[in-house]
């Protein structure tokens, strides 16, 4: 009787183990499929990447400045705009799903839907302007925001910070110049210079005015800008003084300047990929050259135009949106990573094969680009976020990019087969470490931190510092390739990454949302890296990640962690498929397959995988700008929480072997 009592107790529980490994085998499978099916010909991956409405809101008044209005596209924006407002909470547009209004995301989306022909009496007009007019109305905006009104002569040029085109003709040792600020916010102003000095006016062919979104009449209003401490203050009177000093510059100083302005940014246009192969400089680009005269039908014109098109993705549902940029890089480096779990079969290889051919085909090993003022004898060898951006390749996605051709060949019994391509860029992103030994996306060093109180960075993203997610990849890289002479470099950043975090255990995540992406990014890191998981600062993070799973066994992180640090990992009880592959991948990295909270986790994704075998989720899960501006990555509820399956089940695995 006890035998077999015992006997029939195993082989239950051995029928329920084998139904939960089935279960996985079959969730794992059909990911792997799907994402297979998203894999373009070429060999690469490049998922949708979406924003908040402003993009979508800029590219219908884009139109408008330069009369080239394409009324079926504007319809489709309009479209989209109507359906990403909250029309059943606070009535405008949030910078990110469950957000509060954002007074400058809501400004915009109204003039945009405007200017398409929505009646300013129609019922989401009518509680977008009360929501505007109860923030204090349109004069409150971020700068942007105004500069783009006074463009549309809607706010005077007093309401938009003194940004002189002469900045160009500063020498590097000023307090500020071009090349102490971010890429990002580089590409953007150099073109926006030109524009603000010499006062653009937009078309606006039809007339269209938002004189209703203001308390105050806008040439009455005095208050555009907020004082903070001492340093803004002080900003703030030499910004009256410039703008004084303005009206007394002598015209060929002003020509000379513009002169430097085009100079800079005419061959940083990028091709069909536009001048950093972000939206904002496109426009930017694109108006200044009509403003300075450049035909419709002038080549660089024509082909920044294009650039601008592209980005643009029309849906099903027949609205269309504008993307900031697109990822294809990234989106390829981590489906291929993620495939690699998945399956030893012919199918998946090919595909993996395919993807690194393509990869190789993108690095760039020849242009210099703005990085080379930081380190001007080392060679390029870097990879773009973008299809092509040779000015601007970024650390992070070079790091991956390393550490993919890296363990390809090694599974593939030919190390040697894309070493050139690996030191190449491990050399490069080494030579951009910056001095506190973190780094940063782009740049080495780019740490002005006093020029974030200038009037025009009122969006607090006008630099790139070393952050932690990076770091943790590079970490990862180095721990990955493992060459002898980048130790020296691995210590340094695993000594900044002890040094920033937090005292509850966990990291701030820059590009990926928010505590839980970035303890993600640096255990991940450090466990490649050969750390000892039985370190006190590594437990303190996985008991921080556990501390914060959710009852349904998922994890989730709002947007708010930005700005209210006491949420840092919690979405109010609601889990993601991101959050989860993310604090699952942490965990699994040091060791914790066996841990409760990783079969919860498990038990999670493989509850809320959708029938076609990905998942999906509508929140915004990445910023762009922390407190500003988020973004839509919609590959990372694609090879993310499979990637997380996956090594789940060959760590179970190995474990029973």
């Amino acid at each position: 009787m006890n035998s077999f009592t015992h006997k029939t107790t195993t082989t239950t529980t051995d029928l329920f183990q084998n139904a939960a490994a089935s279960g996985l085998d079959d969730a794992i499978e059909r990911g792997r499929v799907a994402l297979l099916a998203r894999q373009h010909q070429d060999g690469h991956w490049c998922f949708e990447l979406e924003s908040d409405c402003t993009i979508t809101a800029e590219y219908i008044l884009m139109m408008h400045f330069m009369d080239d209005i394409d009324d079926v596209l504007q319809e489709k924006m309009a479209r989209y705009l109507r359906a990403t407002q909250v029309k059943d909470g606070h009535g405008g547009w949030p910078q990110y799903h469950g957000g509060a209004l954002d007074l400058s995301a809501t400004v915009k989306a109204y003039y945009a839907l405007k200017a398409a022909g929505d009646d300013p009496e129609a019922e989401h007009m009518r509680i977008a302007r009360k929501a505007i007019l109860a923030q204090g109305g349109a004069a409150k905006a971020n700068v942007f925001t105004r500069i783009l009104l006074a463009l549309f002569e809607q706010v005077p040029w007093r309401a938009t910070p003194y940004v002189p085109v002469e900045i160009m003709l500063l020498p590097r040792w000023f307090p500020f110049h071009i090349d102490k600020i971010s890429y990002w916010a580089r590409t953007t102003l150099v073109p926006l210079t030109i524009l603000c000095s010499l006062k653009a006016k937009a078309a606006n062919p039809r007339k269209v005015h938002i004189r209703e979104l203001f308390v105050t009449p806008p040439e009455q209003e005095h208050h555009y800008f907020v004082r903070g401490g001492l340093l803004n203050r002080t900003f703030l009177v030499l910004d009256k003084i410039g703008r004084f000093a303005d009206r007394f510059m002598p015209k060929s100083i002003r020509q000379r300047a513009v002169k430097k302005a085009v100079d800079w940014f005419m061959p940083r246009l990028n091709g069909e990929d536009g001048i950093g192969a972000i939206f904002p400089p496109m426009v930017n680009s694109l108006e200044a050259m009509a403003l300075l005269g450049y035909p419709k039908d002038h080549p660089a014109r024509q082909t920044c135009l294009r650039s601008i098109q592209k980005l643009v993705v029309h849906r099903d549902d027949g609205s269309a949106y504008c993307q900031p940029c697109v990822s294809p890089i990234w989106d390829t480096v981590w489906s291929a990573l993620t495939l690699m779990h998945t399956s030893d079969g012919a199918q998946t290889q090919g595909a993996i094969d395919k993807s690194i051919d393509w990869l190789v085909s993108k690095q760039e090993l020849e242009l210099k680009g703005d990085w080379a003022v930081r380190a001007p004898d080392l060679a390029p060898g870097g990879w773009a976020f973008q299809y092509n951006n040779a000015y601007y390749p970024d650390i992070d996605d070079t790091a991956v990019a390393a550490a993919l051709l890296h363990i390809q060949d090694r599974r593939r019994g030919e190390p040697g087969r894309h070493r050139m391509n690996i030191d190449r860029a491990m050399d490069w992103m080494i030579g951009l470490q910056s001095k506190n030994g973190g780094f940063a996306a782009f740049d080495a060093d780019n740490t002005y931190y006093y020029l974030n109180a200038i009037p025009f960075a009122d969006h607090g993203a006008l630099l790139d510092p070393p952050t932690e997610d990076v770091s943790g990849r590079i970490v990862a890289a180095l721990g990955v390739v493992a060459r002898p002479q980048d130790r020296e470099v691995l210590r340094r950043c695993i000594d900044y990454l002890r040094t920033t975090q937090l005292e509850d255990g966990s990291f701030w995540g820059r590009w990926g949302s928010n505590y839980i992406y970035g303890t993600w990014s640096v255990l991940a890191g450090i466990a490649l890296a050969g750390e000892d998981p039985q370190q006190p600062y590594i437990r303190k993070a996985v008991e921080w990640l556990r501390s914060r799973q959710n009852a349904d066994g998922g994890w989730g992180e709002t947007n708010d962690s930005y700005i209210d640090p006491a949420l840092r990992g919690s979405n109010h009880g609601a889990s993601t498929p991101q959050s989860t592959a993310w604090a699952l991948l942490a965990q699994l990295a040091v060791g914790e397959v066996h841990a409760e909270s990783v079969r919860r986790g498990i038990d999670f994704l493989l509850a809320n995988q959708h029938a076609e075998g990905l998942w999906f989720h509508p929140s915004h899960n990445a910023p762009g700008f922390p407190r500003v501006y988020y973004l839509k990555y919609h590959g990372y509820t694609a090879y993310f929480p499979l990637w997380a399956l996956s090594r789940y089940r060959q760590l179970q695995q190995s474990a029973a072997a």
